[in-house]
């Protein structure tokens, strides 16, 4: 498997650092059984996507951004379920201070609640739905988190689970670390290289300000 330089790291956070598959799951179809909206659809485009546009592709009849914002009050309260990723809390503390960052399609308040329970730091540079105009598979969001941690697109590495994180990734001219918790590995094969857990991938320090991403 091959070996990245880089600068930094940018994280997707459900599904790379947290588990969280079983609340959004719950929390998607509570939602679709009381607006009478067919849950399995909902499913088919929701990982890795902005609530809000989720809403506009599926009930385009109502206030998608009344919606958005209810559903992710009442996930950021309910974490029943959620626990961190295997290997996530190491991978984070090997990696130097403002040298990652998240970049998640959730609400702010959902991505900080879910990085505390998950006893994760809250990184400075953290992007969510509330930064952003335009969600993945735009590249909107990564340009941005790369932006403000002051590196070119081309200097970091991103880890996605979703084929969305991936293409807004690679069209901000991004490598890609593809991890097969949500998707299988046929899904995601626009990422750079495809690993089943976040133990497979350490990450040191070259001594020249550069970062080596080793993945096993």
């Amino acid at each position: 498997m091959p070996t990245f330089s880089c600068s930094a790291i940018l994280f997707d956070l459900d599904g790379v650092l947290a588990d969280s598959t079983r609340a959004v799951d719950r929390e998607w179809r509570d939602w679709a059984l009381r607006k009478g909206v067919d849950g399995d659809a909902v499913m088919a485009i929701a990982h890795g996507v902005r609530t809000v546009e989720v809403i506009r592709r599926v009930a385009p009849h109502l206030d998608a951004e009344a919606e958005a914002s209810a559903i992710e009050d009442h996930e950021a309260g309910d974490q029943r379920g959620v626990i961190v990723m295997p290997g996530a809390a190491d991978l984070v503390r090997s990696i130097p201070e403002g040298l990652w960052g998240v970049v998640t399609s959730g609400s702010r308040l959902l991505a900080t609640n879910r990085l505390r329970h998950c006893g994760l730091p809250v990184p400075e540079v953290l992007i969510t739905s509330d930064d952003v105009t335009h969600g993945k598979p735009n590249p909107e969001p990564y340009l941005k988190g790369a932006k403000l941690l002051g590196f070119s697109p081309a200097e970091c590495v991103v880890i996605e689970d979703a084929p969305a994180g991936i293409q807004s990734a690679r069209a901000g001219g991004m490598k890609v670390l593809g991890i097969t918790s949500t998707y299988a590995a046929n899904a995601l094969g626009h990422a750079d290289a495809v690993i089943g857990n976040l133990g497979q991938i350490q990450v040191t320090s070259n001594g020249a300000g550069k970062l080596e991403v080793e993945v096993s």
